[in-house]
This record gives structure tokens, C-alpha cells and sequence, in this order.
């Protein structure tokens, strides 16, 4: 039930923050601005995003983020309503501590959009930065900014650039 009510309530502040957006590759940063896992710090990374299949323990069930992934195609207003065309993503990814189950760290992302940002995109993104925060070789902050900002910028400079 608690489930079911900070969906609405999330979903229901999405509705009034404005009109329907497009469906980009990038998600509407006042309707998903990010959140994270207070369990995950620069000092807890060891003992969790670092551990191998940790996001396992954390991932929300998939009934959660098909009721989720389904209220919001409808309260962004897209026009392709089609479930199987979007993947319901963390924007901060759960490799570096995003919130699990928080409605702001979630949107329905598009498989295949028309820039060519597809999700598969954003997951090797995640997994780079995963990668150079676990070596030491980038800030847990400097990571989770540089996703939520601008996913496709981050791309571009992490693994296109291999910084």
C-alpha cells in the first residue's frame, strides 16, 4: 500500500509540474532529478557498490518498476505508450548508490530513441564509471554529478574519451 501511495504522490507532482515532455534520451531533470542510497558513501563503497552483484540486493522488484515505468509514460504524456519501447531506469544507476525505489531517480527511458542514445549507451556508461570509482580514479560525488547531469556528456568524456 505504501508502495502504490509514493507512487501517486510522486506521479501526481510529475502531472502538475508542467506539460508533457518529449521523449529524449535525457530525462526531464525537474520531473527526475536524481536520488541517492544514504546507505552508499565514498567510505561504504567497499562493502557495497564495489562487491560484485551487490545491486542485486538492492534492485527494486520488476513488479514496482512496471507499475512505475506505466504511470509515468502516461503522466509525461509520450505518445508511444508501447512498455516494451522503454526500460525503467535510475538515473543515478544502482553501481553508484542510486535509490533503489525513489520515483525522482526513475524514468522510462527509450530503447531506441531517434538520436541513438539507447539505454544499452547509458549501461556502459554506468558500468565505466562503476569501474573508475571502485579503482579510485574517480569521486563516488564526482560520478553520480556527472550522470545526472548529462548522461550523454558523461559518455562521451568516460568511455568515448576514456577519461
Amino acid at each position: 500500500m505504501q508502495c502504490g501511495l509514493a507512487i501517486a504522490t510522486a506521479l501526481l507532482g510529475m502531472v502538475l509540474a508542467g506539460a508533457a515532455g518529449a521523449q529524449g534520451s535525457l530525462p526531464d531533470p525537474a520531473r527526475t532529478p536524481g536520488a541517492t542510497n544514504p546507505l552508499v558513501t565514498a567510505r561504504t563503497i567497499g562493502a557495497t557498490i564495489c562487491v560484485r552483484d551487490w545491486t542485486r540486493t538492492v534492485r527494486p522488484p520488476l513488479s514496482y518498476t512496471e507499475e512505475m515505468k506505466r504511470w509515468q509514460i502516461r503522466a509525461y504524456g509520450y505518445r508511444d505508450r508501447r512498455l516494451s519501447h522503454y526500460e525503467e531506469d535510475h538515473l543515478i544507476p544502482l553501481e553508484l548508490g542510486g535509490a533503489p525505489s525513489d520515483p525522482r531517480n526513475l524514468w522510462p527511458e527509450p530503447k531506441m530513441p531517434a538520436d541513438g542514445w539507447s539505454a544499452d549507451r547509458k549501461d556502459e556508461l554506468e558500468w565505466r564509471l562503476n569501474q573508475l570509482v571502485c579503482a579510485g580514479r574517480l569521486s563516488l560525488a564526482a560520478a553520480r554529478h556527472a550522470i545526472a547531469t548529462n548522461w550523454i556528456a558523461a559518455y562521451r568524456r568516460f568511455v568515448q574519451r576514456g577519461e
